[in-house]
């Protein structure tokens, strides 16, 4: 599937990307760019009273137990108050408002992310495990809500607080400051190190939760055969092991973590303890005042923190840029390709393949090889051959789940290609072996999608041609009781009848059938039997069936093998031939006899 995949999948995310990942993110932010404004606005009103309190020191120093002064010793306490409500309300407005924005990014990031769910190529959903898909959804966007709201809060409020801190300082001594600040290469060099290394960690981090995701996932779905073929402690074993690869790499994140964030702050101590140095020099001493000294050192005290929170924030950046590059690699994978302009109004029926071949990877040959079939409207054909024939792949081709190698397919003359995907799939009906029901009612299972505006009593018709009225009546809550995960409260039969009701309710001129009587019990099968025939009445019909003799009437019985027709006729020709198909016929109705002998 090589060619395919490299037709959807996006550009890899690599270090070189971490500036666009980043700045893409925040040009989500843009549609609410006047909330952004006034959370740093008051972001920087926050951090101004770090500065103010330590301004606040001077004149209680100097003027309130020094020179006593008493018009400074009233207003110092109130100036303290008013500092602290500020820092209140600027906190407050800050933290909601980054708050707000990053769940509306997460939205609209989850929006699209569904979004192009439901667009990809079948292709892709067979070389991806979906707890993989789902890590990203819920995982990865969770992560960039954190490098979003807080840590971007962190970032700017507390590099404001520590410009404006800084600028206190170089007011009140310009030498000190300037011993301060020198240091600051070396952080800028540890912290770059640091980042590199954080989003690499971030990487490994996110990619082990797809692995956790997916080995739960298998266990969620498969349980039933975990515990018939005791397979417990294989599937311990694999969660084990994604769960232990993710505890490692969460480790070295923290080990990197926890040895980068107090080397800094032991820098900063550094820094700070040559500064006190300096100050207690007698030509220092001659040229500040006490409460300038005090001023000063509170800055430095109070700029301890901030420094300290922009240290560990980096950890929660680097882990939102490298969710956003996941996230919008994801974003960036290329849809369904539809080049086609025509709109089919009306079909007939009519399908033809003409010298279709088709293959998952170039690497891997093909799988289907020259195949010429003439389908008239109306008629029944069967698909039937060992498995791993060709079959399904043949008829997934038709409603363009894959498009075709080579040749084409044609559906009343027009080459599908050129029918634009939608106009094509709203004339073709699908029932699978494996039915799809969503957790809701019966009726909205029914009238599903574009079928939603069918009227109830169209719903109710559907239900009665296709077996299901009685048991659905039969309901407490009738067409309005909830059929759970997949239909899970329903038997076999039951979901199978609900879906040839969807079938019926489309009234579409092709159906395709995959197996839809496959593993059901003699009962559910007579019922769905029945139900086919009226499905198939009056429609082109393309058959995938392991069980022939329930494609004994078909018009025309099409023999597969290794991705060619090998033979094709009516059921009584094709025995007669005593060929390929007559073999089939005869092991699968001699299968049973052996069995009991």
């Amino acid at each position: 599937m090589a060619r395919q995949r490299a037709q959807w999948a996006g550009a890899p995310g690599g270090e070189h990307r971490a500036g666009t990942a980043y700045r893409r993110l925040l040009s989500h932010v843009k549609p609410y760019w006047r909330v952004l404004g006034g959370a740093v606005v008051a972001m920087a009103v926050y951090a101004s009273t770090d500065a103010a309190f330590a301004w606040l020191m001077q004149p209680m120093l100097d003027g309130s137990f020094i020179h006593k002064d008493p018009d400074v010793i009233e207003w110092i306490p109130y100036g303290i108050i008013g500092v602290f409500a500020v820092r209140a309300v600027g906190g407050f407005f800050s933290s909601y408002g980054m708050a707000w924005i990053a769940r509306r990014v997460i939205r609209d990031l989850r929006e699209a992310m569904f979004r192009k769910l439901l667009r990809l190529p079948a292709g892709y959903y067979d070389t991806t495990s979906s707890g993989v898909i789902l890590s990203k959804i819920l995982y990865d966007v969770e992560q960039v809500a954190t490098a979003s709201s807080s840590a971007i809060t962190v970032l700017v409020r507390d590099t404001f607080t520590i410009l404006g801190l800084l600028g206190l300082m170089f007011y009140k001594s310009a030498f000190l400051t300037t011993v301060f600040v020198v240091i600051a290469p070396v952080l800028a060099l540890i912290v770059a190190w640091v980042s590199k290394r954080f989003r690499k960690l971030a990487r490994r981090i996110q990619a082990s939760m797809g692995d956790v995701s997916h080995v739960s996932e298998e266990a969620l779905e498969g349980n039933r055969v975990i515990k018939i073929f005791g397979g417990q402690g294989y599937e311990e074993a694999q969660f084990n092991r994604a769960n232990e690869y993710n505890r490692r790499q969460q480790m070295k994140l923290t080990a990197t973590q926890s040895f980068s964030t107090p080397f800094i702050q032991l820098l900063v101590a550094l820094a700070f303890a040559v500064i006190v140095y300096l100050a207690t020099l007698p030509a220092m001493v001659d040229s500040i005042t006490a409460g300038t000294f005090v001023s000063f050192i509170t800055a430095m005290v109070l700029l301890m923190q901030p420094v300290r929170r922009l240290t560990q924030v980096n950890a929660v950046i680097q882990q939102g840029i490298a969710a956003a590059q996941s996230v919008f690699g994801f974003v960036d994978l290329r849809e369904e390709q539809d080049h086609g302009t025509q709109v089919l109004d009306t079909v007939g029926g009519e399908v033809e393949f003409k010298g279709v071949s088709f293959a998952y990877a170039e690497d891997k040959g093909p799988v289907l090889q020259d195949i010429d079939l003439h389908i008239p409207a109306g008629k029944t054909v069967a698909f039937v051959g060992r498995s791993g024939a060709g079959k399904s792949t043949l008829v997934s081709l038709l409603p363009r789940f894959y498009e075709v190698s080579e040749g084409g397919v044609f559906i009343d003359g027009h080459d599908a290609r050129e029918v634009r995907l939608d106009s094509l799939r709203q004339h073709i009906a699908l029932v699978s072996q494996s039915v799809t029901l969503f957790n809701d009612t019966i009726a909205h299972n029914i009238a599903y999608g574009a079928l939603g505006e069918a009227s109830e009593e169209d719903v109710r018709r559907a239900a009665r041609s296709a077996h299901a009225l009685d048991f659905i009546e039969r309901l407490p809550e009738g067409f309005n009781t909830i059929v759970g995960d997949n239909g899970v409260l329903l038997s076999g039969g039951q979901r199978q009848r609900l879906a040839i009701a969807r079938a019926l309710l489309k009234n579409a001129p092709i159906l395709i059938l995959d197996e839809a009587t496959s593993a059901l019990d003699t009962e559910s099968e007579r019922h769905i039997q029945a139900a086919l025939e009226d499905l198939m009445r009056d429609r082109t019909t393309l058959v995938i069936a392991h069980r022939l003799s329930t494609i004994e009437k078909a018009d025309l019985i099409v023999v597969l093998d290794n991705g060619r027709i090998i033979e094709q006729g009516r059921h009584d020709e094709l025995l007669a031939r005593d060929g390929a198909y007559a073999a089939l016929y005869r092991l699968q109705f001699r299968e049973p006899h052996a069995a009991r002998e």
